[in-house]
């Protein structure tokens, strides 16, 4: 089936933002399998609306400011990233770790804001990056709202795979998930980062589903001194976040 103008136009979207440079038209038609002819007048159009900018002599195109103006314009008027910006706020300044707001992206994590500590060594993640779910602390309290069987539908097998290339036993992951959710909390030593710990703690809708995860990553030595504070300041701060998102004070 073709697809229509906007779905195709957002699909180039999606395309240069996960690819995370400028690329030929040409390229862009390959990856989309779409007619040659197609693309390159959609691309003008976007061209044009400052949509998609020139990079390069050769034609290469990406992301245009006009969404960057567009994102601001959401993040005015998106209750959660602003109610958030002042947890993230405290949560930071009290802790002097790096704070983070966390969500899905389709069937994949990212981190949606983040601000970073107050310490000489800063500790620091590419918002808006596409990470594996199993990879992190909040993917285990992301999904507490599915059951074990629907989980491993949502999640793609090869994300199972770590970046040292070991698998984790599904297994595992789902007791994990159970235990988090359990606990309201999930915390452990970074799975992509060796010198780092991550904490975890979900903020939910009015129908107790995890919308965001706020997060602390800290280092490991400090992050096992500060274990406990941590983990209360944190819960706290979801807890009241999600008051918030529901009309309570």
């Amino acid at each position: 089936m073709r697809a229509r103008g906007i779905e195709r136009a957002f699909q180039i979207l999606e395309f240069l933002r996960n690819n995370e440079k400028a690329v030929r038209p040409i390229e862009i038609a390959k990856a989309l399998q779409a007619p040659t002819s197609s693309i390159y007048e959609l691309i003008k159009i976007m061209l044009d609306m400052g949509v998609l900018e020139n990079f390069h002599k050769d034609g290469r195109v990406f992301l245009g400011r006009q969404l960057h103006f567009l994102g601001t314009s959401y993040l005015k008027h998106f209750s959660l990233a602003s109610e958030a910006e002042t947890y993230l706020e405290h949560l930071s300044t009290m802790t002097r770790e790096t704070a983070q707001l966390c969500m899905l992206d389709g069937h994949k994590y990212t981190v949606a804001m983040m601000k970073e500590g107050d310490r000489p060594f800063r500790i620091s993640a590419d918002i808006g990056e596409k990470v594996a779910i199993p990879w992190t602390a909040s993917g285990r309290l992301l999904l507490n709202h599915l059951s074990n069987e629907e989980i491993l539908a949502f999640i793609a097998p090869d994300d199972f795979i770590l970046p040292d290339q070991s698998r984790l036993p599904e297994e595992q992951f789902l007791k994990e998930c159970n235990q988090a959710k359990a606990e309201g909390f999930f915390s452990f030593n970074s799975i992509s980062d060796t010198f780092t710990r991550c904490f975890a703690a979900p903020v939910f809708d009015e129908n107790r589903v995890p919308v965001a995860t706020l997060c602390l990553i800290a280092p490991k030595e400090d992050a096992l001194k500060n274990f406990d504070d941590y983990k209360s300041e944190l819960i706290s701060c979801a807890n009241k976040l999600t008051q918030k998102l529901n009309g309570s004070h």
